[in-house]
């Protein structure tokens, strides 16, 4: 089974695949917004080329389990999501990936290159850790 995560940002959205039976996810790029909303064009492509199962968002929340500033409009982003391509959505806490992205990013360039962490890079995997950890969370025994 086929599953597409979302990092989702305002101007960004980190876009990331795997495969539920292996529990490998590989980043696979980010969209940019078009006028302040999501990248459609590009998320019904990726739909149409890597036909998920299923679909997972991060969902931000302050450290303390709070809502954020963002999660009104994540909760938006995966009812539009489930509405457009009747797929199921599942959120997870997205709380530090963007973080844990840019940590990974940095150390596997000290090893010789020293090549700048973009933001889309960061993203991509941020999208990745999150299915990563939604498929750690679901992991049938």
């Amino acid at each position: 089974m086929r599953v597409l995560g979302f990092d989702f940002g305002m101007q960004r959205t980190g876009v990331a695949i795997a495969s539920k039976l292996t529990g490998v996810a590989t980043p696979l790029c980010t969209l940019n917004s078009v006028n302040n909303k999501p990248d459609w064009a590009g998320i019904s492509r990726l739909i149409g080329e890597w036909r998920p199962a299923q679909l997972v968002v991060g969902m931000p929340f302050y450290l303390d389990g709070k809502q954020n500033d963002m999660t009104a409009r994540v909760e938006r982003f995966c009812r539009q999501l489930e509405g457009r391509y009747q797929l199921p959505v599942d959120t997870i806490s997205e709380q530090l990936t963007s973080r844990e992205a840019e940590q990974r990013l940095k150390l596997s360039r000290q090893a010789g290159r020293k090549k700048k962490v973009k933001k889309q890079e960061v993203d991509q995997l941020a999208a990745a850790i999150i299915l990563e950890s939604w498929i750690s969370q679901h992991a049938t025994h």
